[in-house]
């Protein structure tokens, strides 16, 4: 099999479902007085993304059987933290571009829905740490380094090939400068400790820091 589609698929399936959203909310707003919330499609998005990660599990190499050991744990922790308040720190106009993807998780009366905000956050948390690190550390960092990816050990991956991912990585989101800071340290973690759930732990932390920052201070925009 071809060791490159075990990491992109998953990514492709999380991302391809935004392109969904968003054809589906045009195609309802031509229509007089229908609507289409595509808030509601998160779950199936997640879904489809872990359900991929699960099929291809035997496929990664860089997790199972990987468990980091206790200071790479800490470490990873503390750069997740540090991701996070670079997060929510970087936000001026000229960091950033366009609006979030998807509305904040209210009812008609602005309180918070649960039913919205809940499934995002896990998804947040547990499946797009594991689907972006499989992709943008795992195979992007490492490809763009040898072709022949999975004989590459991230320890020795050139400044070039780490570099660019982190860039790219950062403009995928509207907060830029933000993700650039986090493909650096994401990058940097894998490349260091050369296991991969480095920086998935760092990610996922990151993650559930940021959304429990959105809940307390109904900070949305950082979706």
């Amino acid at each position: 099999m071809n060791e490159a589609l075990p990491r992109i698929l998953p990514y492709a399936l999380y991302v391809g479902f935004v392109l969904v959203g968003a054809a589906l909310g045009t195609l309802a707003a031509s229509q007089p007085g229908a609507a289409f919330d595509s808030r509601w499609l998160y779950p199936l998005q997640a879904g489809v993304a872990a359900a991929a990660v699960a099929y291809f599990w035997r496929r990664y190499d860089e997790l199972r059987g990987r468990a980091p050991a206790f200071p790479v744990i800490v470490a990873s922790l503390a750069v997740g933290l540090g991701v996070f308040a670079a997060w929510v720190s970087i936000d001026a106009g000229w960091a950033t571009f366009g609006e979030a993807a998807v509305s904040a998780p209210r009812r008609p009366d602005g309180t918070l829905d649960w039913a919205l905000a809940a499934p995002r956050l896990f998804g947040a948390v547990l499946v797009v740490p594991v689907v972006e690190e499989l992709f943008w550390r795992s195979f992007v960092m490492r490809w763009l380094d040898r072709t022949d990816f999975p004989r590459q050990d991230p320890r020795h991956v050139g400044w070039r090939a780490f570099a660019l991912t982190a860039l790219v990585y950062g403009f995928a989101h509207s907060f830029w400068v933000a993700g650039i800071v986090a493909g650096l340290a994401y990058g940097w973690l894998y490349a260091r400790t050369a296991n991969l759930w480095a920086p998935v732990i760092a990610h996922a932390t990151a993650n559930a820091a940021v959304g429990a920052w959105m809940v307390h201070k109904d900070a949305w925009q950082f979706w």
